[in-house]
């Protein structure tokens, strides 16, 4: 009989080439693999809640995995920190709830994503943030970030190439909140398509530098990559939370 052991990491994405394993690259979840399959003498499967592109950070992503024995659940973040590297440090573990699955289960999603606005950058957040020193319109960047919010086709923001067919999301909620020279962009949503958040992130920018005025709802409606703004450099993106029990109210029960 097996057991499913949930686990928080989060990690330092610079020097991985994304979450997903991939043969002969450094990546989250070959990493952890490798250290768990150590620790039990026997391969497992890490499943993840999504997979980050290379270089993108996580501050909290949720993974999973079966075993037939091993220490007990809540031991596994002291374990593995003894084995992991300096950049991927697992933060609390338990046993899995019946039915749990890292991916599947979540409800939401939210990435953070930050832009340091200074003349210089800062060498101690370089890894973290995308520079742009220029004036933003913090007002129509908002106002373009309201339009994004609900479901929509976004092909128009995400990836050319991605394969996934249906390309409606919903986006719960865009959030800017500057911090001394610090802009965070904040984005929930149900799911994302490959490189849509910092799509996004680099529309509101161009939108707020003066370099794009074309709607929003027109480039939602065109369904093409092509009238959408820049992609964001991948080093500002962080995993920031994965919800995976809505409260009453979210899921529009009440109480009796």
């Amino acid at each position: 009989m097996t057991e499913r052991i949930r686990m928080q990491v989060a990690y330092d994405g610079t020097d991985f080439h994304g979450f997903a394993r991939q043969r002969g690259l450094r990546t989250v979840q070959g990493t952890l693999e490798e250290a768990i399959g150590r620790i039990l003498g026997m391969a497992v499967e890490v499943e993840g809640s999504g997979r980050t592109d290379a270089g993108v950070h996580a501050r909290s992503q949720v993974v999973h995995w079966e075993q037939p024995y091993g220490p007990p659940p809540e031991r596994y973040p002291e374990v593995l920190r003894r084995v992991l590297p300096e950049d991927l440090i697992p933060l609390q573990a338990d046993l899995a709830p019946p039915g749990f699955h890292a991916r599947f289960s979540a409800k939401r999603k939210t990435y953070r994503y930050t832009i340091q606005r200074a003349r210089v950058p800062d060498v101690f957040t370089h890894r973290y943030a995308w520079h742009v020193p220029v004036a933003l319109d913090l007002a129509k960047m908002r106002d373009a970030a309201q339009q994004l919010v609900g479901e929509h086709d976004f092909t128009s923001f995400c990836a050319a190439a991605t394969p996934v067919e249906d390309k409606r999301r919903v986006i719960h909620e865009i959030r800017l909140e500057e911090r001394e020279t610090y802009l965070d962009v904040y984005c929930t949503g149900n799911g994302f398509l490959q490189y849509m958040v910092r799509i996004i992130v680099g529309t509101l920018v161009d939108i707020g530098m003066g370099r794009l005025d074309r709607p929003v709802a027109e480039i939602l409606h065109a369904r093409d990559r092509r009238l959408a703004g820049r992609t964001a450099p991948a080093k500002g993106l962080t995993l920031w939370e994965v919800v995976y029990d809505l409260d009453p109210a979210e899921r529009g029960e009440t109480s009796s």
